[in-house]
């Protein structure tokens, strides 16, 4: 009896648009279309197991082998560095990590820049790189109030189209990183499970290459 390969998902739009590249690919589980309210969906015939999980969680099942590959965001990745292989970008789930700030703002490097973000380790990283003094504000949500509010002088966070941004009269200034959906793997279990976890990623590679 073949070992099950334990995958898994973000909940939510980018999550059920990875799982329709998985049934492409033709690792599909029928029983995840189904309104229930089970937590894991395993097709046993071909020995993988799905289970959805917080989007910002996913790599840390991955990490502690309770999923042997996960499906997490570049940003993720990025902020918490966590013990993964990464092996393969989906090409979905495009944005970007940017510094916004009011329309009206110029930096003066004289002074501390104050950054609110929920990033805080990219938002040190990048500002490291360029040498500049920075006050870090952590926030969970509502990020753009930071600015309108003088709470903070810019922000570090994600920026799809853009337009919310807008609708608050700030603007993106610096693209930091482009973000994307990343298959990953946990280290261990990669090592024992290479061959099917290899199938699975060619799979879904040859579904990215037909998009």
């Amino acid at each position: 009896m073949k070992s099950v390969i334990n995958i898994a998902l973000p909940k939510g739009r980018l999550g059920e648009k990875v799982y329709g590249m998985f049934e492409e690919a033709g690792f599909d589980c029928p029983s995840i279309k189904e309104h229930n309210r089970k937590l894991t969906f395993e097709n046993e015939e071909k020995g993988i197991r799905f289970f959805w999980v917080k989007p910002s969680d996913v790599a840390i099942y991955v990490e502690r082998g309770a999923a042997d590959i996960g499906i997490a965001g570049k940003d993720i990745l990025l902020e918490y560095n966590p013990n993964v292989y990464e092996l393969l970008d989906l090409g979905i789930g495009k944005c970007r990590m940017a510094v916004a700030a009011k329309k009206t703002f110029r930096d003066n490097p004289a002074k501390t820049l104050r950054v609110a973000t929920k990033f805080t380790n990219i938002a040190r990283e990048y500002y490291a790189g360029k040498c500049r003094d920075i006050d870090i504000i952590h926030l969970n949500g509502s990020i753009e109030l930071a600015p309108i509010l003088g709470l903070s002088d810019v922000i570090v966070d994600i920026v799809e189209t853009g337009k919310t941004l807008l609708e608050n009269d700030l603007v993106p200034f610096e693209t930091i990183v482009p973000i994307s959906a990343r298959v990953i793997a946990n280290k261990a279990n990669f090592k024992f499970k290479s061959e099917r976890i290899e199938a699975i990623v060619e799979g879904l590679a040859s579904v990215c290459k037909d998009k």
